[in-house]
């Protein structure tokens, strides 16, 4: 790679920021993880409503029977693929909150995840992801190596925008090897001249920080989602600190043949949290980290004719950590109250970020959020 392209793509994935305060005396010594299942994960046959006749109706060929899901409680189970998650659920640390959305949802992809990505209403238009701005009002740590991290793909999500040092990797010993590209010189003439010279000075900064990591022995899962796993444990692990980690996993968009696709997704996500966890234990990280799923949207309660399910709205969604308060959260799906043939939310999705910033972070979060949304009680303090 040349000097141009290095600096060409990480300008886009690295905005900089002056930060005021030292290391150690930051809410941000929690770590926030963010798990993203692109395409829209079928809520339903993930957190599944399996004594509830309407769901078997809905999907006659879709449905999970009661002696396929693990029993949660006598009318709620999990996907069989998600066993390598009843540990964490047995430990209390695990909590799934049902219903999941928004008012007035939208069901294209690019928009949808725009909403979730910056937080905004459905009606509305941000410039700025949510982590963002939660950066701008509360600084991470000057000597942290990053605010956040975006483990693949140049898409920064809620990293986006304003002054966060937001970088996007798929390897740190790569990106390490790439910043020795970075050589910065002088003083520009211009502004942008002087942003460039920072931008460089803050990648070898960034790169020196992140090689100063620790060995886990854990071992991870193959393929690209095991591989954004592992990457995430060696930044959650190392001792320069980085405030906030999105990974993605996708393949979610089941509109055909859904059984054994979302199966094997299921398996891979399962799989992929259940090692993050056991590095982070083996980290000493587990108590102070927090990990929390999202999507665009769910799908469709009803199944279509393709042996798949079509977009949706409410979903269900994992959150993890050695202080959270394992349980049910939320509210069931109602199958008797569809808006047009789709669920209706009972938890916004803000609401999940509330908690991130005030249960987590300590963070004030109705300005961030743009409105009041209140916190879910699942973190233990």
């Amino acid at each position: 790679m040349k000097r141009r392209d290095f600096l060409a793509a990480t300008l886009a994935g690295l905005a900089l920021g002056e930060r005021a305060f030292a290391r150690g005396t930051s809410a941000y010594e929690r770590l926030l993880v963010l798990v993203e299942l692109k395409g829209g994960n079928d809520g339903l046959n993930t957190v599944v409503p399996y004594a509830d006749p309407a769901y078997n109706a809905l999907r006659p060929r879709l449905a999970l029977r009661r002696d396929e899901v693990l029993q949660l409680d006598e009318r709620t189970g999990l996907h069989p693929a998600l066993k390598p998650l009843l540990g964490a659920w047995q430990a209390r640390e695990l909590a799934i909150v049902q219903g999941v959305g928004y008012p007035a949802p939208n069901l294209s992809h690019f928009r949808s995840i725009e909403i979730w990505d910056t937080a905004s209403r459905s009606d509305e238009t941000l410039a700025e992801g949510w982590l963002a701005r939660a950066f701008a009002a509360q600084p991470v740590p000057a000597s942290f190596a990053a605010d956040g991290v975006v483990v693949g793909g140049n898409d920064l999500g809620p990293v986006a925008g304003g002054a966060t040092r937001a970088i996007a990797l798929s390897d740190p010993e790569q990106f390490q090897r790439q910043a020795r590209l970075a050589r910065p010189a002088g003083k520009g003439s211009n502004a942008a001249l002087q942003h460039i010279f920072k931008v460089e000075a803050d990648i070898l900064q960034a790169a020196a920080n992140l090689g100063s990591g620790v060995t886990l022995r854990t071992e991870f899962p193959r393929g690209a989602f095991g591989n954004a796993v592992r990457v995430a444990a060696q930044l959650g692990a190392n001792p320069a600190g980085v405030a906030a980690i999105r990974l993605s996993l996708g393949g979610f968009d089941t509109h055909q043949n859904q059984p054994a696709q979302h199966q094997r997704l299921l398996d891979e996500l399962a799989a992929g949290l259940a090692a993050l966890r056991e590095a982070l234990v083996e980290a000493g990280r587990w108590d102070s980290a927090l990990i929390l799923t999202y999507a665009e949207f769910g799908r469709r309660p009803q199944e279509n004719n393709s042996m798949g399910t079509d977009h949706g709205t409410a979903a269900a969604h994992f959150v993890l950590g050695g202080r959270v308060k394992g349980g049910l959260y939320g509210a069931p799906p109602n199958f008797n109250d569809l808006d047009g043939g789709n669920l209706r939310y009972a938890v916004d999705f803000r609401s999940l970020y509330a908690t991130a910033l005030e249960r987590w972070w300590g963070l004030p979060s109705a300005r961030i959020l743009g409105g009041r949304f209140v916190p879910l009680e699942l973190i233990r303090v």
